[in-house]
């Protein structure tokens, strides 16, 4: 069984000064946003500075000046944007990233990135540009020529891990798990503490995670399946840190960092990647838009052969 992992993700920014996302828009327009990508809303946590809704594919977090959604599979994200862009005053919007990273899978999506952009150009001035090689992961972002104060700069970090052990794919597709069990597996009360938790396994395989405390978050989305695994972590705490732990809980043969405005991107990651991981490519790049972002690959060597995996006709 084959399920895409890999998500779309949308940022926007407000100007909040004018509308705030918390206050001025409930549950039900939520709800409604979420179903224009093909997604629904399974249940939410919230705070005075943040609500989080976990969705059937993927997460959504809404602040008062901002919201990040991210779906997974076949969704179409940008039918959410061009939703959320009727209901506003177009100057409202100081700012729009919009994030597709390369699928398994492409022929099977309803749309490619460049379709989204033009869709997205039809409403905004922005430019589109790829970190990453295209004969290895990439991520595609489309972004406002239009400057953010730092006022409105957030830092965030993307783990995004590949194959990880066959050990940690059998815990995670074993019969009956629970969110306690992969609660306990992920070791989430080391790197999390005092945060609100809300969890879901889906059937047959697949978790998810918000998590907040404040204006934190933090989100873990798993497909399980050992030939096709793949686990996304984002937060808007310093990931780095925390690399050791999730690197030894995951055991990915390869993975990818993707950092927002995180200061000493490159030497933290010389400090905190561990052996035998060996970085394969390196992107940076300041947008026009104000925001800084990093993109790092990283692969463990082959040592030994092993068996091609068997495919079904």
């Amino acid at each position: 069984m084959f399920f895409e992992g890999s998500e779309k993700k949308a940022t926007i920014t407000i100007d909040n000064t004018r509308l705030s996302l918390l206050n001025d828009f409930d549950d039900d327009f939520w709800h409604l946003l979420v179903e224009q990508c093909q997604a629904k809303v399974l249940s939410k946590i919230s705070n005075q500075d943040c609500t989080a809704y976990l969705l059937s594919e993927s997460s959504l977090f809404v602040w008062h000046d901002r919201f990040v959604i991210l779906t997974c599979g076949t969704t179409s994200l940008v039918n959410a944007i061009e939703f959320f862009v009727s209901k506003v005053e177009s100057n409202i919007i100081l700012g729009l990233i919009f994030q597709r990273k390369n699928e398994f899978f492409a022929h099977a999506q309803p749309s490619c990135f460049n379709d989204d952009a033009k869709i997205l150009q039809q409403y905004f001035d922005g430019q589109a540009c790829r970190f990453g090689s295209l004969n290895s992961h990439h991520n595609y972002l489309y972004h406002l020529n239009k400057p953010l104060t730092s006022t409105h700069i957030n830092p965030s970090y993307e783990l995004l891990s590949y194959q990880i052990s066959r050990e940690a794919s059998a815990i995670l597709c074993q019969p009956n798990l629970t969110t306690d069990l992969v609660r306990e597996f992920l070791r989430l009360d080391q790197f999390l503490p005092n945060f609100s938790y809300d969890d879901f396994v889906f059937e047959p395989y697949g978790y998810s995670l918000n998590a907040i405390a404040g204006q934190d978050y933090l989100t873990i989305h798993i497909t399980p399946q050992e030939h096709s695994s793949y686990v996304s972590i984002e937060t808007n705490l310093n990931l780095m840190p925390l690399l050791p732990l999730l690197l030894d809980i995951l055991a990915p043969s390869s993975f990818d960092l993707i950092a927002f405005n995180a200061p000493e991107f490159s030497a933290l990651t010389a400090h905190y990647i561990p052996a035998p991981y060996l970085s394969h490519q390196v992107v940076a790049s300041t947008l026009s838009c104000n925001e800084h972002v990093d993109f790092a690959s990283f692969i463990k060597p082959t040592q030994q052969p092993i068996a091609p995996n068997a495919l079904k006709i």
